[in-house]
Formats: C-alpha cells, structure tokens, sequence
C-alpha cells in the first residue's frame, strides 16, 4: 500500500517533514515499552535528511471492544489532519505508510524535557485553583487525603481543549502534553478518537461550561464547511474513519457552534482518564 499523504495545508517545515516521513527509508531504533500497544522509535532518511519520529504499526494494535472499525493508526492520522484545519499545529506532523512491520502511523517525534507538563498541571491544597489556573477536579493523593487536580488557563491549552471535544478524545492524560523548546505546545496519542458515542476524557475540564473563545468560534464554522458534504477535510477524514464517525464530527462541531460553550461531564463516560498522567 502506498503512503498516504496529507493534502490538508501545511506550509514550510510541516510540509517537508510530511513528504520526508512518507517516502524515506524508515529504520527501527527500539521499542518504546511504557506504551500499550507497539509504538517503536524509528529516523526516516531521505535525501540525506535524518529526522527521528514514532511508528505504530496497526499489527501491534491491541483490540478495543469500543473501537470495532477501523484501526488507531489511521485515527491518528485523522486526528493530525483535522488539527492542520484548525490552523492551531497542536498535533505533530503524521502520516500513514508502510513500514517494516506494515501499515502504520508515523508522526514526527518532538523533543520535550522530562515532566515538561508540570507547567501545565498540578495537584494543590484547598478548593481554589489559585491565579492563572483552571480546577479540574479533586483526586486522591495518598494517605485518605485529596488534592484538587488543576490545569493551567494556558491558550494553548484551551485550543486543545476545543479539538479534543470535536475529536472526541477518549484518553488526554498530561503525559499527552509536550511543550517545544519554541514555546509550541503538541498533543500526541489520538488513537481512541472519533467515536460516535461520547467519549470525551480529558484532564482540561477547567473551561467545562464557559463560552468559546472568539478564534474558536471562527475555527468552528471553517471545520463546519470544510468538513460539510464534497469538503476538503470531508473527502480525506472519509479515507480514514467511517461514515458514521465522519457524520458524529459534523455533528459535534455543529453542537459547539450551537452553544457557543465548552462541553460538559455527559455523566455517562468517566470524565477523566486513568492513570491521569
């Protein structure tokens, strides 16, 4: 099977390191063991370019009983072309190809210091999240004592907030999260994405309820048209994911314009992962 190649925009660097994880040479390094299913560090060489990146094969997918259709890999993928409509960048540059052990995602892989998240996370004492933070909720810490788990009021943050409930995130833990040494913030891990039933599990309920941004407002209605009938996004989310789960991502983006809000805990789905980080 041939690569498929993002025709979503993506301009200068994000273009190159597309073409490059899709036609070069992709070389095993090891395995990365913490993750659940395969996921193994490769560099992709073409041209005498090197860069190192992430590849899944869908041959290491362990099955979902939630997750009947389609595979992880191509959800990630899903997950990368949608994030390029949105403009935002929160999702590294990933592609879908053969590897040495098959089809699989491909994603850049992005350089980020050891609990880089704890910018963006904490557990603090009492019921206030303090200044420049957002309250997620409280958890167990040990010892029959609780701390309120809080997450920073980051833009960057809220941004991924917004296409985690239009992707339908089922599993943003903080160890999802990893801030470039530019001040970039990316989002990894998007296999369980795109259900037709909500999903939605995320560590960023802190805006649960209060009114969309204006920029994510316009985001929006360019997802609504570009992801309408005949649509550009539309036509390459339909290689990818099935009719039904396309028409749930109309729907959902139809729902936040309704709105003009964040979602809410539905109350039917754990809100939060497990492990959160």
């Amino acid at each position: 099977m041939s690569a498929v190649e993002p025709e979503t925009p993506v301009e200068g660097d994000a273009l190159v390191t597309a073409e490059l994880l899709a036609r070069g040479e992709l070389i095993v390094l090891g395995r990365i063991r913490e993750a659940s299913n395969a996921v193994l560090l490769c560099e992709v060489a073409h041209d005498g370019t090197n860069v190192r990146c992430v590849y899944k094969p869908v041959a290491g997918e362990r099955p979902l009983w939630d997750f009947p259709d389609g595979n992880l890999a191509r959800r990630e993928v899903a997950a990368y072309l949608l994030s390029e409509a949105t403009g935002w960048g929160l999702v590294p540059t990933t592609v879908l190809r053969d590897g040495p052990y098959g089809e699989g995602m491909v994603q850049q892989w992005i350089e980020s210091a050891d609990g880089a998240e704890a910018g963006l996370l904490a557990l603090v004492e009492g019921d206030e999240p303090g200044e420049g933070w957002k309250a997620v909720g409280h958890a167990e810490v040990g010892g029959g004592r609780t701390a309120l788990l809080v997450h920073a009021d980051d833009p960057r943050l809220r941004r991924l907030a917004v296409l985690d409930a239009v992707i339908n995130n089922g599993d943003r833990k903080g160890g999802h999260l990893l801030p470039a040494p530019d001040g970039r913030l990316y989002a990894i891990d998007h296999g369980v994405t795109f259900n037709t039933e909500d999903k939605l599990r995320t560590l960023l309920w802190g805006w649960a309820g209060e009114p969309l941004t204006d920029e994510a407002v316009e985001v929006l209605r360019k997802l609504a048209s570009e992801t309408a009938d005949g649509g550009p996004l539309a036509t390459r989310l339909a290689e990818l994911i099935t009719a039904a789960e396309l028409a749930a991502v109309r729907d959902r983006v139809a729902q936040l314009l309704e709105t003009g809000r964040h979602p809410v805990p539905s109350g039917q789905w754990p809100a939060i992962p497990w492990p959160p980080v």
